[in-house]
């Protein structure tokens, strides 16, 4: 691969049935070794309880207010410039606990796909 610049459009954002929204700005076959996604979740809901197998990965917190649940911590508050690192198999949730959008980014390494998600929970929460 070589240098180059990616556009991201940005009415791509799709509902992902775990329970948020996902807009894709770096996802490719091409370079398998990471990923980055921009996640939303509105007021009052929360992801399902899911794990992601052979994948790290790394939440960057960009607006709103949120309760983040890892496999093995104690539940923590996270809000603008937290960083949060989930390692592979470990159960995870996210939940907004604010009055506006949890907006954050997702840094995974190796890249996400959708064949390493395992669900835990079948419904988000509200």
């Amino acid at each position: 691969m070589s240098s180059t610049i990616f556009k991201v459009n940005p009415n791509g954002e799709f509902y992902f049935a775990e329970g948020c929204y996902i807009l894709e700005l770096y996802n490719i076959p091409d370079d398998p070794d990471a990923s980055i996604a921009r996640a939303r979740i509105t007021p009052g809901m929360a992801t399902q309880l899911h794990r992601l197998h052979g994948i790290t990965e790394r939440y960057t917190i960009l607006e709103g207010s949120g309760i983040v649940e890892i496999d093995g911590l104690a539940a923590q508050p996270v809000g603008p410039g937290d960083m949060v690192m989930v390692t592979p198999a470990s159960s995870q949730k996210i939940t907004n606990t604010g009055d506006t959008d949890l907006i954050f980014l997702v840094v995974c390494t190796p890249r996400f796909v959708l064949e390493a998600y395992e669900e835990i929970e079948t419904e988000p929460t509200l």
